[in-house]
């Protein structure tokens, strides 16, 4: 369903699917399957599958009749490429997202690699940004796959941020969000592994948006880095495809 988001980065969310299959550490402490599971208990109908992969038809055309421009998240409750999604269903999202030209659609997904077999059949208008999770150094493999596709805006999550990434690929990157686990069982974050990607994309002329620290009570640790808030947003990509190709290779080593 659609509706407002308290998600720093977005204005709202929607979800033409709910439900996800973990792949990775950052999905241990997942905040959407406990929220799948308490709208389960308290007997909401999208939810009666509680975290299993479940497709909603009836919203799949929704942000055609949502006239205000917004920034759209999709899909906060789930994966848009997740595996038991049918290449047709996606088809007909990025097709919604391609006709809905008053809003900005985040995707954002796990699984770059199938977003890459995939790229050559979605309609990759202006209003549809991509990005992909990274949440410690053995998944920057999934920027580099991101690289790959033909999408406006290219962005990462590092969130949860779980190690160090001394040197986050950002050949083709047009923005970067990091962020600390929150909630129960939430592991710690290192300032100094968020100084070090801060720093990075300060380097690179990347926009970095700092989400929060996290922890069991986020609204305790705050969001502040050095002392300040740090809230860029990729408004235009222009000045990174003005970059020189040493730039852009010493940005991409690992």
């Amino acid at each position: 369903m659609a509706q407002g988001s308290s998600i720093e980065w977005t204005e709202a969310t929607w979800n033409p699917v709910t439900g996800c299959t973990k792949i990775s550490p950052g999905c241990k402490h997942c905040y959407a399957e406990r929220m799948a599971k308490r709208l389960q208990a308290m007997g909401q109908e999208r939810y009666r599958n509680a975290f299993r992969v479940t497709l909603q038809e009836d919203l799949v055309d929704l942000p055609l009749r949502w006239k205000k421009p917004r920034i759209i998240f999709v899909n906060s409750m789930s994966d848009l490429f997740e595996e038991n999604v049918p290449d047709e269903f996606i088809i007909r999202c990025f097709s919604t997202m391609q006709a809905a030209t008053q809003h900005t659609f985040q995707v954002l997904t796990k699984r770059p690699e199938r977003v890459v077999d995939l790229a050559g059949q979605l309609p990759w208008s202006p209003n549809i940004w991509m990005g992909t999770s990274v949440e410690n150094q053995d998944y920057v493999w999934r920027s580099k796959q991101l690289a790959k596709v033909p999408a406006a805006i290219r962005f990462l999550s590092v969130e949860p941020l779980l190690g160090p990434i001394p040197r986050l690929p950002l050949t083709h990157i047009d923005w970067v969000i990091v962020g600390g686990e929150s909630g129960p069982g939430a592991r710690p974050m290192k300032v100094e592994w968020v100084l070090q990607i801060r720093d990075r994309c300060q380097r690179y002329e990347v926009p970095f948006f700092f989400k929060q620290w996290g922890g069991v009570q986020k609204k305790r640790t705050g969001r502040k880095l050095d002392g300040r808030t740090w809230d860029d947003m990729p408004i235009s990509n222009e000045r990174r495809h003005g970059q020189t190709q040493e730039q852009r290779s010493l940005a991409g080593v690992v």
